[in-house]
């Protein structure tokens, strides 16, 4: 379970920018997560909710998961497409002359903080 590696990254990361900003706590954090991106959000909430109570400012923090679809884009008819339900085919044209766009990210979006 790779996520565990992951959310302490996002927590370290968090935790780094509450103190700068000499936040009291943090009452969210909202991440962007691509479909494709090989995070389970499931496994990544339950991970979450473990690790924030060994933090200062996130022990009460709300984790809010924004799901980004898998978009490919083909190089031959210059088309983007839903990579979850055509892969690596283009399903305008055929080609397989095609790469992701977006999908496999994970970004910190938001960070509440009182």
């Amino acid at each position: 379970m790779h996520e565990l590696g992951i959310v302490i990254h996002v927590i370290d990361q968090v935790e780094k920018i509450a103190a700068e900003n000499n936040a009291e706590k943090v009452v969210s954090v909202t991440l962007e997560v691509g479909e494709v991106s090989s995070v389970v959000p499931d496994y990544f909430r339950d991970c979450f909710e473990w690790s924030k109570k060994k933090t200062k400012y996130m022990r009460d923090a709300e984790l809010n998961l924004i799901v980004l679809q898998a978009l490919s884009y083909c190089t031959k008819c210059e088309k983007t497409y839903l990579t979850t339900k055509h892969a690596k085919i283009c399903p305008h044209c055929g080609s397989n002359e095609t790469y992701l766009v977006s999908g496999n990210e994970l970004n910190i979006k938001d960070i509440a903080v009182l």
